[in-house]
């Protein structure tokens, strides 16, 4: 397998985030499965499979964009959609939590306004895609951290889902710091951007934990 992405025009970038690919399909079967067996809600089943397709979106995009070697224009539309998958996972990964601990008016507000942020995000990649590291960084990690800004959900959600979210949300907040400083570069072929796609695995890997565990369970 390695020796296919050998020949990626970012060969550990769209390698990891095809492992990305796998554990996202496989976790889609989880909580599919789950959901069935457990019998979860139908509502918090719909928002969990929100969140599995936002997983697949983003980590297949990014696979594929750190893949092709190929024309520039091309590259470019790819770069598009990679940068804006990242906004449907943040919006994805807030909508079974919202389903799930906030009551159905209040999370159809703050989801209304998060996804809604998500849309003027990707209109902004779309037609800005040059903009600064540190400000698609920032906008990324606000937007990722709105939780704080909802204190009244924390006395719904259980301990054990506040600490993994907790967990995931400073993974991605570090992977996001380094792609804003593009800092550090470790070795050749292995830097600041190799380093970011894989604490995005991790901070998504701890965020399925919560929402499987928390939500689907």
């Amino acid at each position: 397998m390695w020796t296919y992405f050998q020949r990626a025009r970012d060969p550990i970038d769209s390698f990891t985030h095809f492992i990305g690919i796998l554990l996202a399909g496989a976790g889609t079967l989880l909580v599919v499965t789950t959901g069935l067996i457990a019998g979860t809600p139908r509502t918090y089943a719909a928002a969990g499979l929100v969140f599995c397709i936002s997983m697949l979106a983003l980590y297949t995009a990014s696979s594929v964009y750190h893949y092709y070697n190929g024309r520039a224009d091309r590259l470019r539309r790819l770069r598009k959609f990679d940068h804006s998958m990242i906004y449907v996972l943040i919006a994805g990964t807030y909508t079974p939590i919202y389903f799930r601990y906030q009551p159905l008016p209040h999370a159809l507000v703050f989801m209304g306004v998060l996804w809604g942020i998500a849309i003027a995000g990707i209109l902004v990649k779309m037609c800005w895609i040059t903009a600064p590291n540190w400000l698609s960084a920032a906008v990324y990690i606000l937007m990722g951290w709105a939780l704080v800004f909802d204190f009244s959900i924390f006395a719904h959600m259980p301990a054990g889902m506040t600490a993994l979210l907790a967990t995931g949300g400073v993974s991605y907040t570090v992977g996001g710091v380094m792609y804003a400083l593009k800092k550090p570069d470790l070795w050749p072929n292995f830097g600041h951007h190799e380093l970011f796609h894989i604490f995005v695995l991790v901070g998504t890997f701890f965020h399925f934990l919560a929402i499987y565990f928390y939500v689907i369970l």
